[in-house]
């Protein structure tokens, strides 16, 4: 994918959100820090004031449910066309999708998938914590989630709230975080591909980001780290890299308080 210039149409949103919370949604929040549910908003109908609020909000709430949505009764066309309101769309190297829409990215486990039941062969849980393909150069900062059709229990998806758990660390760790910058690698994830014989788009790609990330429409500072794709700390001996990542991954994975089901 060629570097392109991003332009974050949530900086400068209004924040009371007039053209996207009117006075008749209904908006509860699921955790004080993070996750939300609102009722009575129609996305594909939102203004340019409101997808631009619409940013902004994602932003600060970090994960949010809008309910009734009608993009399953829409043209492909007429969603990706929404989605690119907020940036380009990320085509991911190694996922199914509709024929002539690989912007489109399709999560499917049919009945008689034994995926899930092969790993708790070999581990504990199934439980990965992970940041969607940051090994690209210019990973998504927005991922919008649509669901056809779920089981009446399980299969939950737990959000985490990185601010959060960047802000809990004592300032003296958070001081020595900054300037760190880890290696993201997407070389696992297509060698699963190929050896469960599924698609592999392109070349895998790693790349180098920092530990420590500032949201452009927000100005806050996250963690940008996660087990599945995160390798090693520029630098450092595999020791330290270790001891400074697995501390993070555990408090992360371990804050039940910034996290949303």
């Amino acid at each position: 994918m060629e570097p392109f210039e991003h332009v974050e149409i949530g900086l400068n949103a209004d924040p009371s959100f007039p053209d996207l919370l009117p006075a008749d949604a209904v908006h509860n929040e699921l955790g004080p820090l993070i996750g939300s549910e609102v009722k009575g908003v129609q996305l594909s109908e939102l203004n340019e004031a409101g997808k631009a609020q619409l940013a902004l909000f994602v932003a600060q709430r970090k994960v949010v449910a809008f309910r009734k949505q009608d993009f399953a009764d829409l043209p492909i066309e007429e969603a990706l066309k929404f989605g690119g309101s907020f940036g380009r769309h990320h085509i991911h190297p190694a996922s199914g999708a509709p024929k002539g829409y690989p912007e489109v990215h399709l999560v499917h486990r049919g009945a008689g998938d034994k995926q899930g039941a092969n790993l708790l062969e070999q581990r504990l849980s199934t439980v990965a914590w992970h940041s969607d393909v940051t090994y690209e150069e210019q990973p998504p900062g927005t991922t919008f989630l649509y669901i056809f059709d779920k089981p009446k229990s399980g299969g939950d998806t737990m959000f985490v709230d990185q601010v959060e758990a960047y802000r809990r660390l004592s300032p003296l760790f958070r001081e020595r975080l900054h300037g760190l910058k880890a290696l993201h690698s997407g070389f696992e994830q297509a060698q699963a591909a190929r050896d469960r014989k599924s698609v592999v788009r392109r070349e895998p790609v790693a790349h180098v980001h920092p530990i420590v990330r500032t949201h452009p429409a927000t100005g806050e500072k996250a963690l940008y780290v996660n087990p599945q794709f995160t390798r090693h700390i520029v630098g450092m001996k595999k020791e330290e890299s270790d001891a400074i990542l697995n501390l993070l991954y555990n408090h992360i994975s371990s804050g039940h308080d910034f996290q949303v089901c």
